[in-house]
């Protein structure tokens, strides 16, 4: 516990200034081009050479393959910092920092590290994961993706051959390696389901199109499609087993890195959003007064930064519970994600209805701002997937690990 009068969430210096190095490449390099990367749809490739100059990439990859070794702290603090101005471009480094790469770093290989991560570290690939299906969103446990076994097993094991639909996958039109959750055989529901390493090199592997989209224009959605394509025992990241559900369960609880990095990226867009509209209300000015004197404003604002700083302090304590490489806890990151995409639809709605006609424009950033964390309340796991979590875990009498509430009544 923290020394009275000491910020429990104070960062270190390396923290800080790793934050002000994510600061200085979003402001100089993401903020002058994130209306380009919207308007075109354009995939963000100045955003990608910028992060990857920085050394960015490998915040979260072991320091043997060529990153910093850190966690999901300082993956937080570059997400939320790269966000305040383009999130289409932080999605780049949430897909390193929380997706394949964090997946292969805690479950694969020593071969599959070898392989991946020093791609994750030095920006040399893009890296997708693949969940979704026509049919399968949130109802994952319906996805229809699956591995035949090809030939008898070898000495390195079983090899495959994978068949599936993937829809939604962020970046997959311009990623070199997907993550791909499928069923192994004789799969049903839950029990069975594992995930496979998919080089988007192979023969069979295509890109079907790409979603037409109301926010995160830089990134798009790609279809991708799995014709037949040849799965080596050691692309198995993890195999599922048709009599159980673990290996669904390890790959669900592992998304809590991911969900983390999104709540980070709203906090982020809702911090930049709520000051261009303190900067606004502080230079406009109505009949000689500065909008920011008028009270009814000033609450709107005040709302605003308590709600965001609500949120923040919940993902504050996600993080922080999950040490330096752990996984954060699955109730703490679903309160968090929760709180942090509903402050962010809050504060970015605000901020468009405190800059008036001019918040409605795309000449300014507020606008984008909101549709780029709509599409964040949807990702990686919907509110409503978090509240039907939360509550059923508190109606459970689950706790909290800060405070230990306990239900009374279960």
């Amino acid at each position: 516990m923290a020394p009275h009068g000491v910020d429990p969430f104070a960062e270190t210096e390396d923290q800080q200034a790793l934050r002000a190095l994510a600061r200085d490449v979003a402001e100089r390099e993401l903020a002058p081009n994130a209306r380009h990367w919207d308007e075109t749809e354009e995939f963000p490739q100045g955003s990608w050479d910028a992060i990857r100059k920085a050394d960015l990439f490998g915040i979260t990859v072991d320091e043997r393959y060529g990153g910093m070794g850190m966690g999901d702290i300082e993956a937080a603090i570059v997400l939320e910092e790269l966000a305040r101005h383009d999130v289409s471009s932080a999605i780049l480094a949430q897909l390193t920092f929380n997706g394949p790469p964090r997946a292969i770093q805690h479950l694969g290989s020593d071969a599959m590290k070898e392989r991946w991560l020093p791609m994750a570290a030095s920006g040399e690939a893009l890296f997708s994961i693949g969940i979704s299906e026509t049919e399968a969103g949130s109802a994952v446990t319906h996805m229809r993706a699956r591995l035949t076994p090809d030939g008898p097993p070898g000495p390195a094991g079983q090899a495959y051959r994978l068949n599936g639909y993937k829809n939604y996958v962020t970046g997959g039109h311009k990623a070199r390696c997907c993550l791909v959750w499928c069923r192994f055989p004789d799969s049903e529901g839950a029990k069975g389901i594992g995930a496979v390493l998919v080089d988007l090199e192979a023969e069979g592997a295509s890109v079907q199109g790409t979603h037409v989209k109301m926010g995160l224009r830089g990134t798009s959605e790609a279809e991708l499609a799995f014709d037949d394509v040849r799965i080596e025992p050691e692309d198995v990241l993890l195999a599922g087993d048709a009599s159980s559900s673990d290996a669904f369960k390890t790959l669900i609880s592992h998304i809590n890195h991911e969900r983390c990095g999104n709540a980070a990226m709203c906090i982020g867009a809702a911090q930049g959003s709520l000051e261009y509209a303190v900067r606004y209300m502080n230079e406009r000015t109505i009949g000689g007064r500065p909008l920011a004197e008028l009270q009814g404003l000033q609450w709107k604002i005040a709302d605003m930064a308590t709600q965001l700083e609500g949120a923040r302090l919940l993902l504050q304590r996600a993080l922080r519970l999950a040490g330096p490489h752990g996984t954060p806890p699955a109730l703490e990151t679903a309160m968090a994600k929760a709180a942090a995409n509903l402050a962010a639809k809050f504060v970015c709605d605000e901020s468009i209805q405190l800059l008036g006609g001019y918040g409605y424009s795309r000449e300014f950033p507020v606008e984008r701002a909101y549709r780029d964390i709509r599409g964040l309340c949807i990702g990686a796991g919907t509110v409503e997937i978090q509240r039907n979590f939360i509550g059923s875990q508190v109606l459970r009498g689950a706790t909290t690990s800060s405070t230990g509430w306990r239900n009374p009544l279960v």
